[in-house]
């Protein structure tokens, strides 16, 4: 199973703005640090915020900042919010399933609980957990970080 780079991109852009919660960033500062189109990041970001993960503000002086608390974002309900599906054979669709053993597969039952126990291990995490070595990731990623709002 693999997430989209959309799924992606939204969880980095949730991560970098984890670290620095009381910080304003723009898209070009985190395209740049993740070294990652920016004009990908402009529709990730449109959709964060429609999603109400994020908070943005336009024009001069402008960036984004979370909505809630690290602590509040649950990973699982990210993913679940920002993939398109999770169809990980064709015959989790059943409007366009064409394999002809669908009707008598045992297979799809191992899929369906896999696909079930990865998403239940993610809402075992929220953007806190995963931002939690703050210090080890704004270096890696060449950024400053306050001390200010962290916990």
């Amino acid at each position: 199973m693999q997430l989209t780079l959309y799924t992606d991109y939204s969880l980095r852009v949730l991560i970098y703005l984890g670290m620095r919660p009381e910080q304003q960033a723009t898209i070009t500062e985190i395209a740049d640090s993740y070294g990652v189109s920016r004009n990908h990041l402009v529709k990730v970001v449109h959709n964060l915020a429609n999603l109400g993960y994020i908070k943005t503000t336009r024009g001069r002086g402008g960036g984004m900042l979370l909505a809630y608390r690290p602590e509040q974002i649950n990973i699982g309900e990210v993913v679940k919010k920002t993939e398109p599906n999770f169809d990980l054979v064709e015959c989790f669709d059943k409007e366009n399933n064409t394999c002809p053993i669908a009707p008598g597969c045992a297979l799809i039952k191992a899929l369906k609980a896999a696909r079930s126990s990865f998403l239940e291990v993610l809402n075992q995490y929220t953007l806190a957990d995963v931002v939690a070595n703050a210090d080890e990731l704004a270096a890696l990623l060449k950024v400053e970080i306050s001390a200010i709002g962290r916990h």
